[in-house]
């Protein structure tokens, strides 16, 4: 693992919401924002865009914890901007706080974590749950 990040190092990571980012179940549309499901995916990329950095060629990273605190709707065509904040990083697992904006309005905010192992130890574990 590279060990170039510190804490409170930052990446941003932007969207725009689509009608495919839509809060959308089975039993139809619940509400034209952009859902939950949606905006965990596009928080763990912001994360994850450290993760990348930090990886040696034969290391991966697996995701620990996600957590989201809804605080305002994100509509169709709102430019979501998301902030990835290194909090800490003790041993190989990272831990990040999360922003996340339209303009100056808090949509989100929460937490990821990640920790940075070999690709043959992932493999490892993952064989031996079969």
């Amino acid at each position: 693992m590279k060990d170039v990040f510190v804490s409170g190092d930052v990446k941003s990571h932007d969207f725009q919401v689509s009608e495919d980012h839509l809060a959308l179940f089975e039993t139809g549309l619940v509400h034209s924002v952009c859902s939950t499901f949606v905006l965990a995916r596009e928080i763990e990329w912001s994360s994850r865009l450290f993760v990348l950095e930090m990886c040696q060629e034969n290391e991966e990273g697996v995701g620990t914890m996600l957590q989201i605190d809804h605080k305002s709707p994100a509509f169709v065509g709102d430019a979501v901007m998301i902030q990835a904040k290194v909090e800490s990083l003790l041993r190989n697992e990272l831990i990040c706080s999360i922003e996340v904006k339209v303009g100056d309005r808090l949509i989100a905010t929460g937490k990821t974590g990640q920790k940075i192992m070999s690709k043959e130890r992932i493999n490892q574990i993952f064989t031996s749950l079969d």
